[in-house]
């Protein structure tokens, strides 16, 4: 121990100020110094980030105007607004929005909750809404519940904790109270395709009875008498307003309303293919169908190929909501298309308008369907039937 002591002392130098210096710490400070100087000529080489007086110089008006023109204020009109996001663009100016939030206390971020992310109809929707928010300076905070009640509660939780804004959703078959919580918190509250009961809030959907009914009537024109549904749980709105447009449809046809024809299940593929297996027993099976969902339509067609049977000539089949992959289908899938991404920016666009103006009427917009023919009908000519036009309301 001694000797290490002697050995430690004997390389520390006398600095003739009272006390030892060690030769490394001296190489330490000489390495330390030669790096900082080289980060400050760099420093000085890069230019420095554009501040909000940057682009209020460039755009010739106050910072506070600029940051009303960026958060999106209805207080600052066109064309003073264009002028703002025009001279922020040019300076490549990004918003530190962590030290805004700090500032005026509010958070800038947008929550979107979603019921199953495999569903292309809601990942259109997500996108939407993020082509709208990308031109904001508010961000996206996604979350999934996975149809479950429980996950949803525990999502929402979590995005309550953050502050949000507003919320974009589609609510589970058991809506949460929390939606109704985070409204009368100020919270602005947009609900696309499911429409939750008991809350007057803003709301986005598609004319999913129309769109139905066109399905139906095209089936029921091709000569078919025996014509299935399979549809999603009748707790969702956008469940019952298919089966209601199916219903007529048959009913304006002449055509019975069988029961055993109409099966439902989740809006999942395995709820399809169980309810497509179900609709093949019967003693009088149907010669076509009608799947209300994407998801649904995917898992009819699995138990339509399991048995071999061939489409359209042995049963033919509509679904709800066309699909990229639908046209490589063999045949190409009949299918009544719904404007997803559509839904998703104007969801965007009247939660951005409730944030602003938190008094606002509440509105309901229905956008239009679209039945597109190939052939999964027997009908080989290509085309389209349109249902009724975009239409704006109250609830």
């Amino acid at each position: 121990m001694a000797a290490n002591v002697a050995e430690t002392n004997a390389k520390m130098l006398d600095t003739g100020k009272g006390g030892f210096h060690n030769p490394r710490e001296n190489d330490y400070h000489i390495r330390f110094n030669d790096v900082k100087m080289r980060a400050e000529r760099i420093s000085k080489r890069l230019p420095s980030a554009p501040t909000v007086k940057n682009v209020a110089d460039r755009a010739g008006v106050s910072t506070a105007t600029v940051s009303r023109a960026l958060s999106g204020a209805s207080s600052v009109r066109e064309p003073l607004r264009s002028r703002v996001l025009k001279a922020a663009q040019s300076l490549n100016y990004r918003p530190n929005r962590a030290a805004r939030d700090l500032r005026v206390r509010s958070s800038r971020a947008i929550g979107v909750l979603i019921p199953d992310i495999e569903n292309p109809f809601f990942t259109s929707v997500v996108c939407g809404i993020e082509d709208v928010l990308q031109k904001t300076d508010y961000s996206l905070l996604l979350a999934n519940y996975n149809e479950d009640p429980e996950q949803e509660l525990r999502r929402l939780e979590v995005l309550r904790a953050e502050g949000i804004r507003g919320l974009v959703f589609a609510a589970s078959r058991a809506p949460s109270a929390l939606y109704a919580e985070l409204e009368q918190a100020g919270v602005a509250l947009v609900a696309v395709s499911r429409v939750p009961p008991r809350l007057r809030i803003d709301q986005v959907t598609v004319a999913n009875r129309e769109g139905a009914h066109a399905a139906t009537t095209h089936l029921a024109r091709l000569g078919h008498r025996r014509i299935a549904c399979i549809n999603g749980p009748l707790v969702f709105t956008t469940a019952r307003e298919r089966q209601l447009g199916y219903e007529e449809a048959l009913q304006q046809a002449s055509l019975e309303v069988d029961a055993s024809l109409i099966v439902h299940g989740d809006f999942r593929q395995a709820a399809g293919h169980a309810a497509m297996q179900q609709l093949l027993v019967l003693a009088s099976p149907p010669t076509a169908v009608f799947a209300a969902s994407n998801l649904l339509t995917l898992g009819a067609l699995q138990a339509i190929h399991e048995r071999a049977l061939e489409i359209p000539q042995d049963i033919a089949i509509v679904g709800f909501d066309d699909m990229p992959w639908a046209i490589s289908l063999r045949p190409p899938l009949t299918a009544v298309a719904q404007p997803a991404f559509d839904a998703g920016r104007t969801a965007a666009e009247l939660l951005l308008a409730r944030v602003r103006e938190p008094s606002l009427p509440c509105r309901e917009v229905v956008l239009e369907t679209r039945l597109i023919v190939r052939s999964s009908c027997g009908f080989e000519k290509s085309g389209s039937a349109r249902t009724p036009a975009h239409r704006e309301g109250n609830p």
